[in-house]
């Protein structure tokens, strides 16, 4: 029995989902005329995640493996969850270091799963220390191998720039490719929307609406 869930629970839950009825504004303008993509602009958390980090291009092991352990996290979760849990996630996954993670044993396990400051996910937990071996496998003898890998996945630059909710994808080519690729590996909960949602909020792709602040 798979352990992620349906495609639809994830993509309704991640920043940029297009909602099941199409009745959100793409754009609101604040106060001061600043346009955002409007799933950003609600929640003080949101709007600094939107305006500082979605989009904006990452690079480097560490940075990826966390950003790649956090998506398996939200799977199934509004994303804002994973936000304010996100420095205690860093404290529980020793900053998300690679070769420490990938040491982790049952005892940590056991000590997480009753770490109120996380999601107390079980399948989660093993898998993200699963994830961190599988990683530490590639970067250990060749740094930099898990973001040459992960990037090799981003499609081409030109695409057009979404104007509308209808415009955003959930999942894409690519990103079934990443997925499919990770999983050959040993890789868990990286179902090709939550790669998608991996690509948009690294970089690999810019889905800001042409409206929002942040396109350029």
């Amino acid at each position: 029995m798979s352990t992620e869930p349906p495609a639809e629970a994830a993509e309704a839950t991640r920043p940029g989902a297009t909602p099941r009825a199409d009745v959100r504004p793409a754009v609101i303008v604040d106060e001061h005329g600043i346009g955002r993509c409007s799933w950003g602009a609600a929640d003080a958390e949101y709007r600094r995640y939107h305006d500082e980090e979605w989009g904006v291009s990452l690079h480097g092991d560490r940075p990826l493996f966390e950003k790649l352990a956090l998506e398996g996290f939200q799977a199934g979760l509004s994303w804002i969850t994973i936000l304010r849990r996100r420095e205690t996630f860093r404290r529980a996954f020793a900053a998300f270091d690679i070769a420490t993670v990938a040491s982790f044993t049952d005892d940590h396990v056991e000590q997480l799963m009753v770490d109120t400051g996380i999601i107390r996910n079980r399948a989660k937990i093993v898998a993200t220390i699963g994830n961190a071996r599988v990683a530490q496998s590639l970067v250990g003898p060749r740094p930099g191998a898990l973001d040459e890998l992960l990037w090799s996945f981003a499609p081409a630059a030109g695409r057009a720039r979404p104007t509308q909710w209808g415009d955003v994808a959930a999942i894409t080519d690519e990103s079934t490719a990443m997925s499919a690729a990770l999983k050959a590996l040993g890789f868990r909960f990286v179902g090709p929307t939550t790669m998608y949602a991996l690509m948009q909020s690294t970089g690999m792709v810019d889905d800001h609406f042409a409206d929002c602040w942040r396109a350029d």
